[in-house]
């Protein structure tokens, strides 16, 4: 399985481009019919089949499967703790944003 690191990347920093421009804007925009739920959605599915498939390839490579190297098993885990550990801090970013919008005097 190829994973497309270089295209959640991108996609990721045109999002933070557009929130920069967009600070002093009250009006919210939605970019071509993708809203942040199904973005969201999208990156925590794709974080889990990353840890499903390094288990699998764990579970292969410990049963003695010879086209699942070493290196390929480590490989797979460090991508699926680096994505994970990615997603745990948006997910701080965005309880720590809710908590101060609603500290916020109306």
């Amino acid at each position: 399985m190829q994973i497309n690191n270089q295209s959640l990347l991108a996609e990721m920093n045109t999002m933070a481009v557009e929130a920069g421009s967009q600070a002093g804007n009250l009006t919210p925009t939605v970019r071509n019919g993708s809203d942040f739920g199904d973005l969201l959605t999208n990156a925590i599915n794709h974080v889990n089949q990353m840890q499903s498939t390094s288990s699998e390839m764990a579970t292969r490579f410990e049963l003695g499967d010879d086209s699942v190297t070493l290196g390929d098993t480590m490989l797979a885990k460090e991508k699926a703790g680096v994505a994970f550990e990615a997603t745990v801090q948006v997910r701080n970013k965005l309880v720590d944003a809710y908590k101060e919008i609603m500290n916020m005097p109306v």
